[in-house]
């Protein structure tokens, strides 16, 4: 039977979560620190409110409950982009208008997975589906993997590119697509191309680059159905993050699970979370669902 796990990331040196609560998140990346709005923290803050005004920038909504673009409100003057480290990754931090800075801390919780199922193949084939910014894919290059990175998104994979620059991996094998991910997987699976392991971080909607339609719900089981296919002989995982607020964990580590059926291997599903630094309480912050060819992600954290 499949059990649901919550999943937090290692501690960053640059990435904090301060507090969160009264429909806010409260977080520092590297120097500066943010306030952004955060639909799951229903429950009260725990820090006083003048610790909250301290904030370096905070992110206004133009309306209430309007998921569009916004402005950031900068209590003192932030550059235009920043630099933050993980392990030996480096990457430019900014500010969106739609509130998001180019990192999620929360997929950081399976890098070492994915950084001890690269290690146990020689230069193993991973793709990487709507990759935005770029640091999974890094990070799966940076320990040995020959990646494929693909995004609708101009803009996000030049940022990735930028990255990739940045952490010095200029000489590493990484194949940079702008596609569409359901035409790009098709096309794949025509050619007969097969990759070791696959991630994919799908959103709840999306358009590709020649305004094709993405609709997580409707899509998602024949893009899994279809990633399965691409996956080589003898695989080594295949990871899922989403955050969808409609679909349950459970709903996603049940897709991959049937997806997988009859190949040997691990199926764990869950949340990612993170955890305030302060008192420990926890952010629900994706679903993931995950099979791996060896101990599922719960077992090494």
């Amino acid at each position: 039977m499949l059990a649901l796990h919550l999943l937090a990331p290692p501690p960053w040196r640059d990435y904090e979560l301060i507090d969160t609560g009264d429909g806010a998140k409260f977080e520092r990346f590297g120097a500066y620190t943010l306030v952004r709005p955060e639909s799951q923290a229903i429950w009260p803050r725990r820090l006083p409110a003048h610790e909250w005004q301290r904030a370096d920038a905070v992110f206004a909504r133009r309306q209430a409950n309007d998921e569009g673009p916004g402005v950031w409100r900068q209590q003192r003057q932030l550059p235009d982009q920043w630099q933050m480290h993980y392990d030996n990754l480096r990457f430019w931090v900014r500010l969106t208008p739609f509130r998001h800075t180019g990192v999620f801390p929360e997929h950081s919780a399976h890098w070492p997975w994915l950084r001890r199922q690269i290690a146990t193949r020689h230069e193993p084939a991973v793709l990487v589906l709507f990759g935005y910014t770029g640091l999974s894919s890094l990070y799966a290059a940076a320990h040995g993997a020959h990646v494929t990175h693909v995004d609708a998104s101009k803009p996000a994979l030049l940022w990735a590119q930028q990255n990739q620059q940045l952490s010095g991996l200029s000489e590493r094998p990484l194949r940079w697509l702008i596609d569409d991910v359901a035409k790009f997987v098709a096309r794949e699976l025509r050619r007969g191309k097969r990759y070791d392991l696959i991630v994919m971080d799908p959103p709840v909607f999306g358009r590709g680059p020649k305004g094709e339609i993405w609709r997580l719900h409707e899509q998602l089981p024949t893009l899994v159905a279809q990633a399965v296919h691409l996956l080589s002989p003898e695989p080594l995982g295949l990871l899922i993050s989403a955050y969808a607020t409609q679909m349950s964990a459970l709903t996603l580590g049940n897709l991959l699970e049937a997806a997988m059926s009859g190949k040997t291997g691990t199926t764990s599903a869950g949340e990612l979370v993170l955890r305030e630094q302060q008192n420990g309480r926890l952010l629900p912050a994706a679903l993931y669902a995950c099979w791996s060819s060896g101990p599922a992600p719960h077992q090494v954290y």
